[in-house]
């Protein structure tokens, strides 16, 4: 694993400072806590000691309580790296746990699920809607649900696990999906489209760009997508060798893919500007991160918190 994956692997990094600051905890519970305390101790019984010979030799010491807690609390302070330690451990541990096993927050890069999601979106992933796994290995513990067609779904991209990538399921295992003409059939079903406003796409800086928008119904799941015009239906030059490639079958007016068990066929709903399983292969169970369902903030766009359709 090289520095770019580590750096990049927020959970790993959580969890390393999660096992640090958790052994620094616990020994310091355990162990350090006891050296003190017998530390303390000694130097308290010195101390009466010493107090006890002066008065015998006719001295008179200072043996009030404040002078004896100051004794006792400076030996019994926690050095400053155990302090933060043991301060830092419930937090992080909480992080990581929720992080790990409930909701993981994402940031939209792309204009790839545009207008679904909007460049900027800052996301909640349920992380055991499609079953528990373990951090860091993401191998599954606990089967719950499958992904469903229509939901949209963080996964680790195939071609790079360091990275996340957010699509529209639209083929689970055994489906038939043909992409012709910039329309879907799913299972030999022409998958529903109606027609909407055009949507002014200005994601783009250098120009504005209205591109033509429709509701699609994917087995019952209502949602928005996008067509660019001017684009082809598939770009064949761009499409690389992938696993169970096999399954697919290219043309100029678009593809036909079997998904392969275990497997899942991913879109954006931007449909003319999103790399997406069309063009580097299948989505395996094993790369799931979890089910994207709520915009919880845009820092240019307020507007924009709300569920995920």
């Amino acid at each position: 694993m090289n520095l770019q994956t580590i750096l990049g692997n927020f959970a790993l990094i959580l969890f390393v400072l999660m096992v640090v600051t958790g052994v620094i905890w616990f020994l310091d519970v355990f162990y350090l806590a006891k050296q003190r305390r017998a530390a303390a101790d000694r130097a308290l019984a010195e101390y009466d000691a010493h107090l006890a010979r002066q008065t015998s030799n006719g001295i008179v010491g200072d043996g009030s309580p404040a002078k004896r807690a100051k004794i006792e609390a400076d030996l019994l302070r926690q050095p400053t790296w155990v302090e933060y330690s043991g301060s830092f451990f419930p937090v992080i541990a909480l992080v990581f746990c929720l992080r790990s096993f409930l909701y993981e927050p994402f940031k939209i890069p792309s204009s790839s699920m545009v207008p679904t999601l909007l460049v900027g979106d800052l996301i909640l992933v349920n992380k055991f809607t499609y079953g528990i796994r373990l951090p860091i290995l993401n191998q599954k513990v606990v089967q719950l649900n499958d992904p469903q067609r229509g939901d949209v779904m963080v996964f680790k991209y195939p071609k790079d696990m360091s990275q996340d990538y957010i699509k529209r399921v639209i083929g689970v295992p055994g489906d038939k999906i043909t992409y012709e003409n910039k329309r879907l059939t799913v299972n030999g079903k022409a998958i529903e489209y109606t027609a909407l406003d055009d949507y002014l796409d200005d994601e783009n800086n250098e120009r504005l760009v209205y591109k033509k928008q429709f509701k699609e119904n994917l087995s019952g799941v209502d949602h928005r997508i996008l067509n660019d015009e001017r684009a082809a239906n598939i770009n064949l030059g761009d499409v690389r060798e992938f696993p169970h490639s096999d399954a697919c079958t290219y043309r100029y007016e678009g593809f036909t893919c079997v998904v392969p068990e275990g497997n899942y066929f991913m879109m954006g709903d931007n449909r003319d500007n999103s790399a997406d399983s069309r063009y580097w292969g299948f989505v395996p169970d094993k790369n799931i991160v979890g089910k994207a369902f709520f915009v919880w903030m845009n820092l240019g766009n307020p507007k924009r918190i709300g569920s995920i359709h």
